[in-house]
């Protein structure tokens, strides 16, 4: 089995009113090749009548953005005009590439009515070939997305990208990216190999599991080594994970603000193309 290098507590730090724990980065962890950042927002309740998220416009450039609801709904616009509203089980998969404005907010519906909200948001790199693609915006509900179930009935895989157990995922990314969210009842085991030379993604979104002999409780992120393929997941009490794997690009990794390149004068260029108005006009 993999052997685990360390276990990281994701940081509590709130924005506003919106809960928040941010697994990636952490005082313990930069990135794993090519994951790159993890907000958890949630678990709460919004009262009715609610400001909702506080995601309004902003520019991305570089890399992907991958946004799973929970509970609640998340509003997407965007400068490439692209929109969409993703419920309860839906994600939204968005390709920044050389730069796009979006905003990332509640429904009418949900700050009217209020109510449970829990959301993650993922970002994953792009090697430096596909940094300046066009921007692209996918979303998928939950009813999009293929899930494959054990046959003892207690471990669900929803397949966003890559393949489980023969299950294939929903959509294709520009790289080679699997990703899934894995529902494990209480004394349920999941079971997969991943390529020894891939890393692997692993948080534990809800519950506490055992993996590779290891107990990983809620907001905790592992990082593994690679030097071997199989992971073992036993939940302890039902719980809910987020797995991905993929080959690391191992190429400079360069982050400002809601930018990210391989080298600090590209993210200068980055700055000055927003200013002068070249990643779109967001409406």
């Amino acid at each position: 089995m993999r052997t685990i290098k360390h276990i990281h507590e994701a940081a509590y730090e709130p924005i506003a009113d919106l809960v928040t724990y941010r697994a990636l980065p952490t005082h313990s962890v930069q990135y794993i090749d090519p994951f790159l950042f993890l907000n958890h927002h949630g678990p709460q309740i919004y009262a009715p009548d609610n400001n909702g998220l506080p995601f309004g416009p902003h520019p991305h450039r570089g890399f992907e953005t991958v946004t799973f609801v929970i509970e609640g709904d998340i509003e997407h616009r965007d400068s490439g005009g692209n929109s969409g509203t993703i419920f309860p089980g839906g994600i939204q998969w968005m390709t920044a590439g050389r730069g796009l404005i979006h905003s990332e907010i509640s429904s009418d519906g949900f700050k009217a009515s209020g109510g449970k909200l829990e959301i993650l948001q993922l970002w994953l790199n792009l090697p430096a070939k596909y940094k300046m693609v066009d921007p692209g915006y996918k979303d998928l509900q939950k009813e999009d997305i293929p899930v494959h179930v054990s046959e003892d009935g207690k471990v669900t895989a929803a397949v966003m990208a890559g393949e489980w157990k023969g299950t294939q995922g929903a959509y294709q990314p520009i790289v080679d990216i699997s990703l899934f969210t894995l529902e494990i009842q209480a004394t349920g085991i999941a079971e997969t190999l991943i390529p020894s030379e891939q890393n692997v993604f692993f948080y534990v979104v809800k519950g506490s599991v055992i993996v590779n002999g290891t107990t990983v409780p809620q907001f905790h992120l592992v990082e593994f080594e690679n030097d071997d393929q199989e992971l073992v997941i036993e939940a302890t009490i039902d719980s809910t994970i987020l797995l991905g794997h993929a080959l690391p690009f191992n190429e400079p990794v360069v982050a400002q603000g809601p930018f990210v390149m391989n080298t600090q004068e590209e993210i200068r260029e980055a700055y000055n193309d927003y200013n002068a108005g070249k990643f779109g006009v967001f409406r």
